[in-house]
């Protein structure tokens, strides 16, 4: 689960973040103003810029931070997994969960974002990268134990695994019918695995 950002008055830095994660979420980014956010964290409009640049800077901020909290706590998860399958399945729940108990950041993540481009610009030098290769490591662990199929590109099936994780989180978040977004992780991932599999290995 995504940890809470801390609103603590002694960590201005993460009750700004929290702030913009709200306003974002509830006006949209170019609805919003570093004075809306600043109101939110409770801290005057040049305490903000202390931090950050400017509300472009709050958003990519946002997303590196998260991701950074993200991927140390799925290292930590991960590690006692001796299966690279076993990690891999962990690293689909956790994804889930993390953004089907924030709906607020969920939005940020799956439309805010996207309409920054800084961000675009930024992309795959953020976080991003660093997910996509720890997956892409555990694919190819999988593959040197003969549990996934050698002839599979490791570098795209963790675009893959990644792309479909995105439209079901985006897909949850737009629908009108209310259901858990963690419970579509096992689906997801037993088929992302018979895809990559290999059968023989299974016989």
């Amino acid at each position: 689960v995504v940890r809470q950002l801390r609103t603590s008055p002694n960590n201005k830095y993460e009750a700004i973040l929290r702030a913009a994660i709200k306003v974002f979420a509830r006006r949209g980014f170019f609805s919003s103003t570093v004075a809306d956010i600043a109101r939110h964290a409770g801290v005057a409009d040049g305490t903000v810029y202390l931090y950050f640049k400017n509300k472009d800077d709050i958003l990519v901020s946002i997303f590196n931070h998260i991701m950074d909290e993200v991927l140390q706590s799925i290292h930590r998860e991960i590690a006692p997994l001796g299966d690279p399958i076993a990690k891999l399945r962990r690293i689909v729940a956790r994804h889930l969960e993390g953004l089907g108990n924030d709906r607020d950041l969920a939005v940020v993540f799956q439309v805010e974002l996207r309409h920054s481009t800084k961000f675009m610009e930024q992309f795959s030098a953020t976080k991003v990268a660093e997910y996509l290769e720890l997956i892409r490591t555990l694919i190819e662990d999988a593959q040197k134990l003969g549990k996934v199929r050698k002839e599979i590109d490791a570098r795209v099936a963790s675009k893959v695994l990644f792309g479909a994780l995105d439209e079901m989180t985006t897909n949850w978040m737009l629908s009108k019918r209310k259901y858990s977004l963690a419970s579509t992780a096992e689906p997801i991932f037993e088929i992302f695995l018979s895809g990559i599999s290999n059968k023989e290995m299974e016989a």
